[in-house]
């Protein structure tokens, strides 16, 4: 039995440390946290404690205040009225920490006031499980008997679609030789007097009562999310010399517009106001009907997570000859005693991430490439802990566990065959789109050290896990020439299988390890999960799958301790 070198997890966690700012990326939602405490033990007997919490945040290993609530007086369960609000980066570890001070009366300060406990926590943690409750942690990490509880709720603009579809009627003819060309502009009025082009018609050739295609656009960019907003609404007979014949126009809101959703037929007078100042007997240039409007709810990556989608983290390791063998300290499977291995430090770097959306902790992992006990036959898809029928692992730290278990146990071998790996969790992934519910997304994390070998297989099993709530992250381990994986990732063109067959989406994040090798593991982690959140988006919404618990979720907003 070969002996290995098993570090502390302590380690590893440094190096999967994330650091926050390390790359500019553009926070994925803003999220209001609501904070409530209950049991503060009195000060002393005569009065209650005047409690603020002050919000801190950890970058580079210390802890930075980024806010803080109002001092409720004499209470000892406040519920706080001030609002917390924090940036949420789905691709990285943000960790929060609330103190609960008490502060004496006259004096807003921190520095005579009395600490009464804290929690630490992920904003991942929270908004994975929309109200946090713990005992509040003092000196020592000592729990007393009071509490603190954070609930989170996405501060969203509105990202709703409305479809719209107009038509007119008897508008002005403004050509000798032929009837006008008639197209309609719709502006949005902004508050600082300006217009805004909303959306502009196709034009429809030698028509006076023309019927325009329907369209779709967002509700911020129709009315910035307000619905009482002036929209003005001009109609032009197209020229082809560019100077269109103004034929006139109307204002309306979106308020105004929703009626035609309760099934009355809206229509607005086109007015040229030159004519109505003119002609006595001038009624309009026109009238355009809305014949549809229709509001399309777009739900976002927080409305699937709050609404109890849990992340189904799967990981996948290459036990490969190409990778040396692991008693040998140039192999990339090599145990060292202080330094993990490149392995480890993809694999927590992204599972650190992925853990806090995932409420059991518990994480199937798979080898391939090895010959594997008791017959030592090569296995492209073996649990890594032995046991086939449970293959899932403890948390992050089961995971290296069973990693560095398993590599006295088998010898490296190969091909690279990556197809098997992705079958398995898909077919796991088929089961959960059979419910049609937004309950389980999965993500399979492949680390690979070689250009695959099967990749018409693995082709085949990316264009049919496209059409299932899953998503593969693929880290390529090691000094190899990864050109060839760049194909699985459809950054550059769209993956097709063998047949012809394209993805239904992109699923693929491929990232080679040595763009990484002089960054922290953060940022290897913000680059293979910043698309995530939009592709878990994607599939829902692609198959009007609306999360869970949404009604219950917006009737649970107002916080009650």
């Amino acid at each position: 039995m070969l002996c290995y070198c098993v570090f502390s997890m302590s380690n590893i966690y440094e190096s999967a440390e994330a650091t926050l700012g390390f790359i500019s990326s553009p926070c994925l939602a803003k999220v209001e946290l609501r904070v409530a405490s209950r049991g503060i033990s009195d000060r002393d007997a005569l009065s209650k404690p005047d409690p603020c919490v002050v919000l801190k945040m950890q970058s580079h290993g210390q802890w930075f205040e980024v806010d803080r609530t109002e001092v409720i007086r004499s209470s000892s369960s406040p519920v706080f009225s001030k609002i917390l609000l924090v940036d949420y980066y789905f691709e990285e570890v943000q960790r929060l920490r609330f103190e609960l001070h008490d502060i004496s009366s006259g004096n807003n300060g921190l520095r005579d006031a009395d600490f009464l406990g804290a929690l630490e926590c992920t904003l991942g943690q929270i908004v994975s499980q929309r109200k946090l409750t713990k005992a509040l942690l003092k000196q020592g990490n000592t729990s007393g008997k009071s509490s603190i509880t954070v609930t989170a709720e996405e501060l969203s603009g509105n990202d709703d679609y409305v479809e719209l579809s107009f038509s007119a009627r008897k508008l002005d003819d403004k050509d000798f030789f032929s009837k006008s060309d008639p197209f309609l502009e719709i502006f949005r009025l902004n508050d600082d007097g300006t217009e805004s082009l909303v959306h502009r018609t196709e034009t429809i050739m030698n028509n006076l009562s023309p019927v325009w295609k329907s369209f779709k656009v967002s509700l911020n960019t129709l009315c910035s999310g307000d619905h009482d907003r002036e929209l003005k609404c001009t109609v032009w007979d197209w020229d082809s010399n560019g100077k269109h014949d103004f034929i006139g126009e109307f204002q309306t809101t979106f308020k105004e517009m929703r009626i035609e959703q309760e099934g009355k037929q809206l229509q607005w007078e086109c007015i040229n106001p030159k004519y109505q100042m003119k002609k006595k007997n001038y009624r309009n240039s026109g009238v355009v009907i809305l014949n549809h409007c229709k509001i399309i709810k777009m739900y976002s990556f927080l409305d699937y997570i709050m609404g109890g989608c849990q992340i189904q983290f799967t990981v996948a390791i290459d036990f490969t000859a190409s990778n040396g063998d692991p008693r040998n300290s140039c192999s990339l499977h090599y145990i060292h005693p202080y330094q993990p291995n490149e392995y480890l430090k993809a694999l927590v770097a992204v599972g650190e991430i992925c853990q806090d959306y995932d409420s059991d902790k518990m994480f199937p992992v798979f080898g391939f490439g090895a010959l594997i006990p008791p017959d030592f036959k090569v296995s492209h898809d073996f649990a890594v802990n032995f046991d086939e029928d449970n293959p899932e692992c403890a948390g992050i730290q089961g995971v290296v566990e069973a990693y560095q278990n398993c590599l006295p146990k088998i010898q490296l071998y190969g091909p690279t065959n990556i197809a098997p790996i992705i079958q398995k969790v898909a077919l796991s992934a088929s089961e959960e789109m059979h419910t049609k519910e937004a309950m389980e997304y999965f993500i399979l994390l492949i680390l690979t050290d070689g250009v695959i070998t099967d990749m018409a297989d693995t082709r085949e099993a990316i264009v049919h896990a496209s059409h299932l709530p899953m998503s593969v992250i693929i880290v390529g381990v090691g000094n190899a020439d990864f050109t060839d994986m760049q194909i699985l990732d459809g950054d550059d063109g769209i993956l097709r299988s063998p047949k012809g067959e394209p993805v239904l989406r992109d699923i693929v994040q491929f990232v080679p390890f040595k763009d990484f090798k002089h960054a922290s593991p953060a940022a290897l982690a913000k680059s293979v999960l910043a698309e995530v959140p939009n592709q878990v988006v994607d599939y829902y919404n692609a198959k009007g799958i609306k999360p869970k618990c949404m009604s219950d979720y917006e009737s649970t907003r107002t916080f009650s301790p």
